[in-house]
């Protein structure tokens, strides 16, 4: 559906209360600049879906009469953060205004404009798995579920770090899922990581503008603490899915040894759904040995196929971008589902440059899937940090898609991680394509 003209700009009062102003249209951002988002690149705010004030910024639009850019003088910017399953298209469009500015926390910041009493975003919905829609989590089943969980595995340091961290406090779609016995089961491994992002969602230094969102985990999980539940999970589930690596912890190939016992013994019990890792990629060799123990799946996570622009994300420890591309032939070596955790920032993403390096990460790796994932981060402090003085010529996220789907028909697009059954090809859930 495409609206007949462009939603209007939103402010906020900054004090919790976000007005649209009539006067402007609201515009969209791409690297550094403010660009006219296409009428029909604008969706519904889907559910699940919030908007943020963003202080000490003004929003840009263009004048309705003049047709002029200009910033909205009424109030702070605001952008919204997209519920997964979608990819937003443009950033919010802002200029920041006030020396002392906040850094803006570790979540995604979408354009959003108003129409017709309505929110509306620049997004396309590119996977329709519903595993993690709001509408699909009864409060009450969860806390059941988590309490549950807890009485079932009294001496399980890994349950209770998910129901009480993840579940509980952080609300963590996925744990949440496992108290309810569905579908993608967390198992968080490693407290320590060889990698040090600038935008780490589980750790950030003390002298750091912004706080991470999460604490890590802190102990080293036993092989015992780790089948001890996720066996039962992979026998009840529906469409199971065990899956090491999570936000709240560091790399889980520096656990290799740990999870491969793991897999062999979950494997000694069951033969039913997958096993996946989500994983920086950093070490083949424990990818190969995780393989020939049982993985199913890996989900490697990178914020550009373009080494220089990874590097300076990463500012990885011992490891070079060479090794994540190594990782992802050794899955496919085995038969088994290579998917990237590709952090999507328009005018970044969606350059020529970046464009190529995708094309030669998809030909040098065989790669099945592109988890096309929302960049949780302060553009501004993203783009000072790798050095983006310019924004670049660019295609648009979309056009890219559709450039990547054309030449690549067999690589799916989504948003999570498969389940065994998707894996052998016996359903398909391939939404945008």
């Amino acid at each position: 559906m495409s609206l007949p003209q462009s939603p209007y700009i939103l402010y906020s009062d900054g004090n919790g209360n976000i007005f649209e102003d009539t006067s402007l249209y609201v515009v969209g951002r791409a690297g550094w600049d403010a660009f006219p988002v296409p009428d029909e690149d604008w969706i519904e705010l889907p559910d699940g879906g919030n908007l943020y004030e963003l202080p000490g910024r003004r929003g840009i639009g263009i004048d309705v009469k003049t047709g002029e850019m200009r910033l909205c003088d009424k109030g702070w910017a605001v952008a919204a953060f997209i519920p997964p399953a979608h990819t937003g298209l443009y950033l919010a469009a802002y200029e920041t205004t006030q020396d002392d500015a906040p850094t803006l926390p570790l979540f995604c910041y979408t354009a959003a404009g108003w129409y017709d009493n309505k929110f509306y975003v620049p997004a396309v919905r590119i996977e329709d798995d519903i595993r993690q829609e709001c509408a699909g989590y009864d409060d009450t089943k969860v806390a059941t579920g988590a309490v549950e969980l807890l009485k079932n595995y009294p001496h399980n340091r890994l349950v209770k770090h998910l129901m009480d961290n993840c579940c509980n406090t952080y609300h963590c779609p996925a744990a949440r899922n496992f108290a309810l016995g569905r579908w993608e089961c967390p198992v968080p491994a490693s407290p320590a990581c060889n990698a040090n992002c600038i935008g780490c969602i589980s750790f950030q230094p003390e002298e750091e503008t912004i706080v991470s969102t999460q604490d890590r985990l802190t102990f080293k999980p036993l092989p015992e603490e780790i089948v001890e539940f996720t066996v039962p999970h992979l026998l009840n589930a529906p469409y199971p899915i065990v899956s090491f690596g999570q936000g709240c912890e560091g790399e889980p190939l520096l656990m290799w040894e740990t999870i491969r016992n793991s897999i062999f013994e979950i494997r000694r019990h069951t033969q039913n759904g997958s096993i996946n890792i989500n994983t920086n990629g950093s070490k083949p060799d424990a990818v190969k040995a995780l393989c020939e123990a049982g993985l199913n799946s890996i989900r490697v996570s990178l914020n550009s196929a373009q080494k220089h622009i990874y590097t300076k994300y990463y500012r990885p420890n011992n490891y070079e971008f060479e090794d994540i591309v190594e990782s992802l032939k050794v899955v496919r070596s085995f038969g088994g589902w290579a998917s990237i955790n590709y952090f999507v920032f328009p005018g970044m993403t969606d350059t020529e440059a970046e464009y190529e390096a995708l094309r030669k990460l998809i030909k040098e790796s065989d790669l099945t899937m592109i988890q096309w994932r929302n960049f949780n981060i302060d553009p501004d402090w993203y783009l000072g940090h790798i050095g983006i003085t310019e924004t670049s010529e660019i295609m648009g996220i979309k056009q890219m898609m559709d450039l990547i789907h054309e030449e690549f028909p067999l690589v799916k697009f989504g948003y999570y991680n498969p389940p065994i059954e998707r894996i052998r090809g016996e359903y398909e859930s391939d939404f945008a394509h």
